[in-house]
């Protein structure tokens, strides 16, 4: 067995072509109960049904039904934590298939030869690591599956998905998790009229990412001031001989 970065496989046109799918799969940009919905993660993914947890009769003797997500209501502990734990492996499953069907189609090699001069001195990370940043935009479960996966097929160094970890840390699913709770500040308006918040969503987006590679490389300092690069290297050589058949 080899290391996966001893052996680069021929990259083709096929590869390109699914790399630009997995970009757009795991993007959100064609999120919608459209047609086109169909090449979207998020709406693959889906959503559990409401689950009723209580009936109540009105006086002109309608019948009103209150419901609750899957994990209920009003639950604690241990076994809330299993519940919604149960609910995470639909997301992980999922995505850990795409990334296996796309790995297969070079999609994580083109990536690698794409991405590497971006985010290598950037971020300190492999371009073929470029699909689950871009997956932990719009899901944090996602995005850690995928990484997770790099890591445990030897794509990802300790150091690396330790860095790439306080990535994805940092405003976790920024996208989803902006658009759907932090763009409404910007329509509140002030008693006269004027807008509550003037700065433009724009501005916003481009702050949280930028602190998101600031918080990364901040970590990647400390990294480097408390355990120095040899030790690392080291690390990745064992790595690459225990490996080598």
């Amino acid at each position: 067995m080899t290391h996966p970065t001893d052996t680069d496989r021929q990259v083709t046109w096929g590869c390109y072509l699914a790399l630009v799918f997995a970009v757009v799969f795991f993007s959100g940009l064609l999120q919608s109960n459209q047609w086109y919905g169909v090449f979207d993660f998020t709406t693959l993914n889906g959503s559990f049904g409401q689950v009723a947890y209580q009936a109540t009769t009105a006086t002109d003797g309608t019948v009103e039904v209150a419901t609750t997500s899957l994990r209920g209501k009003g639950g604690s502990g241990a076994r809330d934590g299993f519940i919604f734990a149960l609910t995470l492996i639909p997301t992980v499953m999922f995505a850990l298939g795409m990334i296996g069907v796309l790995e297969h189609y070079g999609a994580l090699d083109a990536a690698r030869k794409l991405l590497t001069p971006l985010l290598k001195p950037v971020l300190g990370i492999p371009g073929n690591s470029g699909l689950a940043l871009i997956a932990s935009m719009q899901s944090t479960d996602a995005g850690a599956a995928m990484t997770r996966q790099l890591k445990d097929e030897g794509y990802l160094t300790k150091r690396e998905t330790d860095v790439f970890t306080m990535f994805q840390f940092t405003a976790g699913a920024t996208i989803v998790n902006f658009f759907s709770s932090g763009a409404v500040l910007f329509t509140l308006t002030m008693s006269d009229g004027s807008l509550a918040v003037t700065s433009s969503i724009g501005l916003a987006i481009g702050v949280i990412f930028l602190f998101k590679f600031i918080g990364a490389n901040v970590f990647r300092l400390y990294l480097n001031i408390t355990e120095g690069k040899g030790p690392q290297r080291e690390k990745t050589q064992s790595y690459q001989e225990e490996h080598a058949s």
